[in-house]
């Protein structure tokens, strides 16, 4: 009886994702590629969405190649989309459903971030209206509010459908059917500097954060669970630069690259103390989400310690 238990509960059995199906918005860059890395490297079919066909492409080359290589049973295939407009999320979904009977989870991880405003020099009201007003357009808010909160909406709802229909496959009584968000420990921070003093971004981010849990509530009696990943620093695009890539698609923090705040947790690397997060953490945790039943309408901080020492609400 007890070798039962303890081969069950093995991370090899517990995170083993053969038969998964899992929807990655943004998953061939960033977090997104740490979220759908992880999945593939565990066993499930993983479809990633993003604005460039020819990229996509390219990035499930790479991991398909390496599964092969290595006799995994994971594989990736893109499918080029623009998840802020409710159209393209019911193509995207009805992609999908010509491949698969059904979704195990959707990760809505597609983000963006723009708007930076220069902090004033001098607390004035005519330089916080110079610097924070005047240097931001509406077009910034629209961009950042319809990739980052609104497009997660039209992506839930035209993927139900196939996220029930998990219920009734072999592997429903296993992993429930979930969404998860991506927001940012950005959602709830009081310093702007946390968020690259973008108040679009911030914002946006404060929406999704607050709609995970109200969507979770309202799907409740479809047995669909939404929860939320909040990261804090992880090298992508969007922190180190559309340059700062390696061979895999994954970004990487030059040595030069400085922060506007503190990461008080940091973990021995290479090179010395390395303060920001690691696909591994990002990896562990989705794993997580996606094995566990028992966690529904709740949002992980994953930020290395930083709203201890920056004002936030979380």
């Amino acid at each position: 009886m007890a070798d039962t238990v303890l081969t069950e509960l093995t991370a090899s059995n517990l995170f083993d994702l053969t038969g998964v199906v899992a929807v990655v918005t943004g998953g061939g860059t960033g977090i997104g590629l740490m979220m759908s890395s992880t999945l593939v490297a565990n066993g499930a079919t993983v479809y990633i969405i993003g604005p460039g066909q020819e990229d996509l492409d390219k990035i499930c080359n790479i991991y398909n190649d390496q599964c092969e290589r290595l006799n995994k049973p994971g594989r990736m295939y893109g499918i080029e989309g623009d998840i802020r407009q409710k159209s393209e999320a019911v193509r995207l979904a009805g992609e999908v459903a010509k491949k698969e009977q059904h979704v195990t989870v959707l990760f809505n991880n597609a983000g963006v971030h723009s708007a930076t405003c220069p902090m004033p020099p001098i607390a004035s009201a005519v330089e916080y209206r110079n610097k924070v007003f005047d240097t931001v357009t509406e077009d910034a808010f629209d961009y950042n509010l319809q990739t980052n909160a609104i497009g997660p909406y039209w992506m839930t709802f035209a993927f139900l459908p196939l996220l029930e229909k998990w219920k009734g496959s072999p592997l429903g009584g296993r992993f429930a059917p979930q969404i998860v968000m991506t927001s940012s420990m950005n959602g709830w921070t009081k310093d702007p500097a946390t968020g690259g003093f973008s108040f679009p971004y911030l914002m946006s981010k404060s929406a999704i954060g607050h709609a995970t849990s109200s969507l979770a509530h309202q799907l409740l009696p479809l047995g669909i669970r939404v929860n939320g990943i909040a990261p804090g620093m992880f090298a992508t695009r969007m922190t180190a630069g559309p340059d700062a890539t390696d061979a895999t698609g994954a970004s990487y923090f030059p040595p030069d690259k400085a922060h506007d705040f503190d990461v008080p947790v940091t973990m021995r690397g290479d090179h010395g103390p390395v303060a920001y997060g690691t696909t591994k953490d990002m990896g562990a945790l989705v794993l997580f989400l996606v094995a566990n039943w028992f966690v529904d309408g709740e949002t992980v901080l994953i930020d290395g310690g930083t709203l201890l020492k920056h004002p936030s609400s979380y």
